[in-house]
């Protein structure tokens, strides 16, 4: 098999898991910091059952780190994922293969 610069199969798995509007609103929540399902579903007004699913997708997928707080899972953004433009205040995600730009977070003066 020839090189696969773009980790094909990684790469289609992370689109995928991003594909699902609730997974993206799940990825613009955690931008702000780590959070358990129930905050997570709380925030978004989404059952909480609907939201670990999701959760599981993304973290089937690289996308997020999981870790046991007591009794809660808390869940985060890989820490490589979300990244800054170089003297800017964009954001994007960083998949590897590709980019996606991401919009600035509301009520952000700048």
């Amino acid at each position: 098999m020839e090189n696969d610069n773009f980790q094909s199969r990684a790469c289609a798995d992370q689109l995928k898991a991003l594909s699902e509007p609730i997974r993206l609103r799940i990825v613009d929540v955690l931008r702000h910091g780590e959070m358990t399902v129930g905050d997570i579903a709380a925030f978004l007004e989404v059952e909480l059952v609907t939201v670990s699913h999701h959760l599981k997708i993304l973290k089937h997928a690289g996308l997020l780190e999981v870790e046991r707080d007591g009794r809660f899972m808390v869940y985060r953004l890989r820490k490589d994922l979300l990244q800054k433009v170089a003297q800017s205040r964009k954001e994007f995600l960083n998949l590897g293969c590709c980019r996606i730009e991401v919009p600035p977070v509301k009520n952000d003066k700048s």
